[in-house]
């Protein structure tokens, strides 16, 4: 995880760990606005049988696209940071290949 010291530094990112309970809490909301759905849905087929069926489908189908959409945004975010790293590593073998031999001796003027 990540201490508080964490948030006052720019060494380390704290959104890939924040990113998985923004996750959750979307995952939660999902569940319940479906849930939700599926209640009013119940109580609309009391007064008309094909439309509360079709609200619970879309209730119950909503939830999921919704549990979805969720992920991928949340795995969007930590690709994101991903590539960060990794560029970082490319820059990091970048500059120490040009600090080879080759490189030492014309700075120091042979």
């Amino acid at each position: 995880m990540f201490g508080l010291g964490d948030l006052f530094q720019w060494e380390r990112f704290v959104t890939p760990t924040v990113i998985k309970v923004f996750y959750w809490l979307a995952v939660v909301i999902a569940i319940l606005l479906g849930f939700a759905g599926c209640v009013s849905s119940l109580t609309t087929m009391a007064y008309n049988p094909f439309v509360g069926m079709i609200f619970l489908i879309v209730s119950v189908l909503g939830a999921c696209i919704g549990i979805i959409l969720a992920r991928i945004a949340a795995e969007f975010v930590l690709i994101v940071f991903r590539i960060n790293e990794h560029l970082g590593a490319i820059r990091n073998q970048g500059s120490a290949m040009n600090q080879g031999p080759g490189m030492r001796n014309q700075q120091a003027g042979y």
